[in-house]
């Protein structure tokens, strides 16, 4: 099943350009320096401030790289890990109790190739509850992760992963179910 893409519209005002701007800076100067045990609360309350929706529990680490913070929606105990790159130039939705891990690419934009001016096109990515994308992952627009999820490391995710299973490769398919042992 495809994306319907018509319904999406990106914003590339004058506004949102300087917004983008400005957000670069003061995350920049006030949050990129510092260590990664440092600051949680303070990260979260600049990421507020430019719109996003975080838990208060959620973790967002220093060198996470956000291109539009008002996109953004964490639930509780959710984690963007080191050098983790949110291109969310549509909406990210992160569950509860979910981890994206180091260097893993969150991308809701590409182009459509179908027309010779290649123009942006985006759609959301929704990452449910208890999902854990492993390092280095890519996970494309318009992808929805089921509740439970793991996409492997290095895996590249360009359709919709099923609840509790676990995925791998490029481009990822199923590996297994997952199953929790208590």
């Amino acid at each position: 099943m495809g994306v319907d893409l018509s319904e999406y519209k990106n914003d590339l005002s004058r506004w949102n350009q300087l917004a983008r701007l400005v957000w670069m800076v003061v995350w920049g100067i006030f949050a990129r320096w510092l260590p990664r045990s440092m600051g949680s609360g303070w990260k979260r309350f600049l990421l507020r401030l430019f719109g996003a929706k975080l838990a208060s529990s959620s973790v967002v680490y220093s060198s996470v790289r956000i291109y539009m913070p008002w996109h953004l929606e964490m639930g509780v105990h959710s984690c963007l890990a080191d050098d983790v790159d949110c291109y969310n130039v549509a909406p990210v939705k992160i569950g509860d109790h979910t981890t994206v891990s180091q260097k893993a690419y969150l991308c809701t934009a590409s182009h459509d190739i179908t027309k010779g001016n290649l123009p942006l096109i985006t759609a959301p990515i929704v990452i449910e509850d208890q999902v854990w994308v492993a390092a280095d992952a890519f996970v494309g627009m318009g992808v929805t992760i089921g509740q439970g999820a793991v996409v492997g490391a290095r895996a590249c995710v360009y359709k919709d992963v099923e609840a509790w299973t676990v995925v791998g490769g490029n481009p990822a398919r199923e590996l297994k179910k997952r199953e929790l042992k208590s």
